[in-house]
């Protein structure tokens, strides 16, 4: 009952940013696919890695999380990745370097709050980090450029490395296991897993109705071809990346292996009826389909979700990929093209199909002018006429696209 002339409080509610706490795996040094597909809208990421990427910062953003509560520092000083950014200009609270405790004093599930670089449950504070905004984190990215000289000579001393020790792979062809899909003389379009990958495969439909071309998904590439509407020939990646659904459709399913052929986890792909090939190499999945298509004869390789600028090399949040896909970029030369140079191109062109339609549409407006005229050896004549006129015209036009 409310009583005449007593005042409703109405109860403020607590500042900051509140959401349901998902705890990554201590120590992973980033967010794996599979933590990254637990997340939903209104979570708060709890993560552990180092330098965030724009990748994991793009996954997390299409998540829909309200804020991410890092236990490493989002920037080190190493280079400057693009991650942070990207979750502070989409207004998404960042906890960083709140320390491995997280761990420990928070379950997965807890509402949390954040608000000022802490980490509430209820009214008591877990855990205290740095709270990063735009201005830090561009403070942090203007120190980190600085960085850049000392992770080139990391690069040249990494690329040594990586060549002394898959050199029979990258010269050679050594140790790419042999597959059922025919490439040789074919266009391959390999995909990988990363932001904006669903766009450029989108946009490349009318190429692969085209051209028909050998689709190789790697990792969560090959989920991005299946929600496309296309059935990948192969796939390849780790048995932790790979949809055991759309491997058993592929024909071809290769997995990364160690020097010895050892595949970790590999039983558990074999009783969900997928029977895979290794692939050992150290080299990076992406890098690996690349070789694969190289070293069984493909005529042209397009990369679909691959960044391969300085910058996007320093961001893939695996120093160790950075040779690999130099050194793979090298071995393939001028049969590999990224997917935005093939959607110019292949834009720019009338396809067949337009040429078809405006022969047909020239044709039928012969139809009708000769019906108009009346019908008899005037019409035969018309379209005799129009006819050859049409085919001259369209065999120019195609020649003139096409050579």
């Amino acid at each position: 009952m409310r009583w005449p002339g007593r005042a409703t409080r109405t109860r403020e509610a607590p500042p900051g940013v509140s959401g349901t706490a998902r705890i990554g795996r201590r120590g992973a040094g980033g967010a794996d696919a599979a933590y990254l597909r637990r997340l939903g809208p209104g979570d708060v990421a709890v993560i552990d890695q180092v330098d965030l990427d724009r990748a994991t910062a793009t996954a997390l953003l299409e998540a829909g999380v309200v804020g991410v509560v890092n236990a490493a520092p989002s920037i080190s000083g190493r280079y400057p990745n693009l991650g942070p950014e990207l979750l502070v200009h989409a207004g998404v609270t960042l906890v960083d370097d709140c320390g491995a405790a997280i761990f420990s004093d928070l379950a997965d599930g807890t509402s949390v709050r954040l608000h000022d670089g802490a980490v509430h449950v209820g009214e008591r504070e877990v855990v205290r980090g740095f709270a990063q905004d735009r201005d830090t984190v561009a403070d942090l990215l203007e120190e980190a450029r600085g960085g850049m000289a000392a992770q080139l000579e990391a690069f040249s001393a990494n690329t040594s490395e990586f060549l002394a020790r898959e050199r029979s792979l990258l010269v050679d062809g050594v140790g790419v296991p042999a597959v059922a899909t025919p490439m040789r003389e074919k266009k391959v379009v390999v995909v990988a897993g990363s932001p904006g990958t669903a766009e450029e495969v989108r946009a490349l439909k009318g190429f692969i109705r085209e051209y028909s071309p050998v689709l190789i998904g790697v990792g969560e590439g090959a989920d991005a071809l299946r929600d496309a509407g296309h059935s990948p020939a192969i796939v390849l990646g780790t048995v932790a990346e790979l949809d055991p659904v759309v491997a058993r459709k592929a024909r071809d399913v290769v997995v990364p292996a160690d020097p010895d052929g050892f595949v970790t986890g590999l039983p558990r792909l074999q009783d969900l009826g997928v029977d895979p090939v290794a692939f050992p190499s150290s080299a990076n999945p992406e890098d690996m389909a690349l070789l694969l298509a190289h070293a069984h004869g493909a005529a042209l390789v397009v990369a679909v979700g691959f960044d391969a600028s300085l910058g996007g090399f320093l961001d893939r949040g695996r120093s160790g990929s950075i040779p690999s896909t130099f050194l793979t970029r090298l071995r393939l030369g001028p049969t590999l093209v990224d997917a935005p140079a093939v959607l110019a191109l292949h834009h720019s062109r009338v396809s067949i199909l337009t040429l078809v339609m405006l022969v047909l549409a020239v044709l039928a407006t012969a139809v009708v002018a000769a019906l108009a005229l009346g019908a008899g050896p005037s019409l035969v004549l018309l379209l005799e006429t129009g006819g050859r006129a049409v085919a001259q015209w369209a065999t120019a036009v195609f020649r003139s696209v096409v050579g």
